[in-house]
């Protein structure tokens, strides 16, 4: 290994180390479901926060503590094939992850609410610093 290689190799060590120690400090948003018995309730797909998009695939979506706008989508279907976009303002908190569903009054139905299903504690989370 070449003097070079060496220091780009101690230097990303060193980096990765440093983005460990400062500790995870985002909460999550989620889609899927938490309670998996609820006949009325279904999965959705995070979109957008605050009017970004999300990356497809990405679960569950981190993003900052605060009052957010989260588009949300229900999967297609064959009686629905694009699915029903929604936005909801969440004031999420630091460190916490959120299942959110959709509720319809049966499987048939186009329309429906959303709901935080369930929240708990972001494992290994240290809120951030008050600025």
């Amino acid at each position: 290994m070449n003097p070079l290689s060496k220091i780009f190799c101690a230097a990303a060590s060193l980096a990765a180390l440093a983005g460990c120690a400062t500790g995870y400090h985002y909460s999550q948003i989620d889609g899927y479901r938490y309670y998996k018995a609820p006949i009325d309730t279904h999965p959705l797909i995070i979109t957008k926060v605050d009017g970004a998009s999300t990356l497809p695939g990405t679960r569950p979506v981190p993003v900052e503590p605060g009052p957010r706008l989260v588009a949300v989508q229900t999967y297609p279907s064959k009686l629905d094939p694009l699915g029903e976009e929604k936005s909801i303002n969440l004031d999420v908190k630091p460190c916490t992850h959120y299942y959110l569903v959709a509720v319809k009054p049966n499987r048939l139905a186009r329309d429906y609410d959303v709901k935080v299903e369930y929240e708990e504690p972001v494992p290994g989370c240290t809120p951030s610093a008050a600025k």
